[in-house]
């Protein structure tokens, strides 16, 4: 039981050390996001290819917001 307790401990320790880093370096991750990235790289995820594709998945939210926000600024008349 201890070392399940101690497995656990070093767990969270190693996932607050990568919040940290993640964090200095600006990422935009949030605990349970940078949490799932590690278990995909766990089991056999490019990291690269899995940076690659939280990109693009920004870029195509970022366009989906520009694209909300003028649609409604555009007059009904129009």
């Amino acid at each position: 039981m201890a070392s399940n307790a101690a497995n656990l401990n070093a767990v969270r320790e190693t996932m607050d050390v990568l919040f940290e880093i993640s964090r200095i370096l600006n990422t935009g991750l949030d605990m349970e996001t940078l949490s799932i990235c590690v278990r995909l790289c766990e089991q056999g995820i490019n990291p690269e290819a899995l940076s690659s594709v939280i990109k693009e998945l920004r870029k195509a939210t970022e366009a989906l917001k520009l694209f909300r926000i003028q649609l409604w600024l555009r007059p009904l008349w129009a």
